[in-house]
């Protein structure tokens, strides 16, 4: 699937947005209404370089990333989130992300709290290849997670209900399942006025059964407001093993693919994907 293709789907579903009508009490006069909740929104970003968890997806190269959230006044939500990302980073043959998500979230005063689960899905990737599954079939994750909220802080914990991206273990418990994967973050989004931000984040994965698959993630960045389109600079940085010397777990190839025999051929540029980097951005919500 082409990149081209993900561009035309985010144009498609923001074409035209959908608005929960929310009627003001009958004797509230009409300068006093509010406008109406938005139910359906939308979300589209470009991005230097996409990091999940810390790590690299995009080889060091841009990503355009969008998707669509619906909310309902019950507090459940649906979503779906989209970006391209590299085959090598662990998707032979694919070039797209797609997670689709949902679950529940209740505000207690300045408290918040949010479970559900979510998706990963790479359509067109091959995980047999890498040695993780008997037949055919996209590289996946599921996961259930659990956060809450306090102001501008925000921490989430979430665990891994299959393989964690379609892996297998290595080293002494080679072949066995990496379910019960967990990642905890902890998160903070300070509003400064005028349209600044800064924001920091912190994250722990416990990858099961991977020799040295375990690692700690940060992120600290400002961000500022232009009309509704936010200009984001970060740092992202970890302490995972991507030493390419070493062949450690996060040394990353800039492509994977199944070659004619079933075999997995790798690209011949490498990079430590958990290397830090500066990460620009520009988005805009719908």
């Amino acid at each position: 699937m082409k990149k081209t293709l993900l561009a035309t789907l985010l144009v498609t579903a923001f074409s035209a947005p959908v608005m929960a009508q929310t009627p003001a009490p009958a004797d509230a006069p009409a300068a006093a209404e509010a406008p109406p909740t938005p139910a359906l929104t939308g979300n589209l970003g470009i991005f230097s370089s996409y990091r999940f968890r810390g790590i690299d997806q995009t080889f060091g190269k841009p990503a355009l990333q969008g998707g669509i959230d619906y909310a309902h006044s019950s507090g459940f939500y649906v979503g779906n989130w989209n970006s391209n990302v590299s085959s090598g980073a662990g998707f032979p043959d694919g070039n797209l992300e797609m997670d689709f998500y949902g679950g529940y979230k209740h505000a207690f005063g300045d408290f918040g709290l949010d479970v559900g689960g979510i998706l990963y899905y790479y359509p067109g990737s091959e995980g047999k290849v890498l040695g993780t599954r008997a037949s055919s079939g996209a590289v996946t994750n599921k996961e259930l997670y659990i956060g809450g909220s306090w102001k501008f802080l925000s921490a989430k914990y979430s665990y891994s209900v299959d393989d964690y991206f379609s892996l297998r273990g290595t080293g002494s418990n080679n072949g066995d399942s990496t379910r019960g994967t967990s990642y905890f973050e902890v998160n903070a989004n300070y509003d400064l006025g005028d349209g600044w931000g800064v924001n920091g984040h912190i994250g722990t994965l416990n990858l099961k059964n991977v020799d040295n698959g375990d690692y700690t993630d940060w992120k600290i960045g400002v961000s500022k407001d232009l009309s509704g389109w936010v200009i984001g600079l970060s740092y992202v940085d970890t302490n995972a093993k991507g030493s390419c010397r070493k062949s450690e777990p996060y040394c990353f190839t800039n492509s994977n693919s199944e070659s004619s025999t079933g075999t997995l051929t790798t690209g011949s540029h490498t990079k430590d994907a958990g290397r830090g980097i500066a990460v620009i951005s520009v988005s805009k919500s719908f």
